[in-house]
């Protein structure tokens, strides 16, 4: 699943072409995504003009003069832009042609997705309203992070993934962060202090914004909004490297398994 990182690539690459253009006209070939198209979504984003293109947590804000339409990628979703002349490919499923004869193309092969409209403040959508802060925003760090996790029996590494808590630190990111700040997945977040949950929130800020500037992890068939597939994977230190050499000291890196998702990590870094 495309996370934070891939999602902001998408948005960088996407907003100098859709910014100020007028939509004329969209074409949705398959409405079955996670949640069904607007029936009358075409007639709805027909002739507005983009203001701005933002994120909230892994969801792009296509700001209209007449409402905001909400973009998930789900799993597999990508967003490109293309010439209208471009042939369609299987699982082509939504477009948007613009004033500039660029059209902006959905493709979904999993249908996970979703593609939303609104004509009210996007961020009290029932999608948004619950989540918590954005990990690269002045309102997260180590004060937030020790204050929210007391009396919390859960792992560390559950905790910073639930996204009540914080948003975008996905599976990839989580196991960094906790590798960059010497601390154990499986340490109960309540048990944590105050100094390590600094370090901690340090960590998942410079591990995101290190993902972000190199155009994210590339996983399965993710392509960012500009073409070009992310290469932060080349950089893991922990994630999927079960069995491999630890980068710091040497030992295996080990994987088990916290919150049904394979969590990597190296028991003498982490404590």
């Amino acid at each position: 699943m495309p996370e934070l990182p891939e999602v902001e690539t998408t948005r960088r690459g996407l907003a100098p072409h859709l910014e100020g253009r007028v939509v004329r006209s969209a074409a949705v070939r398959q409405r079955r995504l996670r949640w069904p198209v607007d029936p009358d979504f075409e007639r709805r984003i027909a002739g507005a003009r983009i203001l701005c293109l933002e994120r909230r947590a892994k969801y792009l804000l296509v700001h209209t003069d007449r409402g905001c339409a909400i973009w998930h990628l789900g799993m597999s979703g990508s967003l490109r832009m293309v010439p209208a002349s471009e042939p369609l490919k299987k699982h082509d499923h939504i477009d948007w042609v613009l004033d500039s004869g660029l059209v902006l193309r959905y493709h979904d092969p999993r249908r996970f997705g979703a593609l939303l409209w609104t004509d009210e403040d996007p961020v009290a959508h029932d999608l948004l309203a619950h989540l918590g802060p954005e990990p690269l925003s002045d309102d997260f760090d180590g004060d937030y992070l020790f204050t929210g996790s007391r009396g919390r029996r859960q792992s560390v590494k559950t905790f910073i993934m639930d996204g009540r808590i914080v948003v975008g630190v996905g599976n990839i990111y989580a196991s960094e962060s906790l590798f960059l700040a010497g601390i154990r997945p499986d340490r109960e977040a309540g048990s944590i202090s105050r100094a390590r949950y600094q370090r901690l929130a340090a960590a998942i800020k410079e591990v995101l914004a290190r993902a972000i500037e190199q155009g994210g992890t590339t996983l399965r068939d993710f392509i960012g909004g500009d073409g070009k597939p992310g290469y932060f994977a080349q950089q893991l230190n922990v994630y999927g490297r079960a069995g491999q050499p630890c980068p710091a000291c040497g030992r295996p890196v080990r994987d088990i398994v916290l919150g049904q998702r394979n969590t990597f990590f190296c028991n003498r870094c982490q404590r």
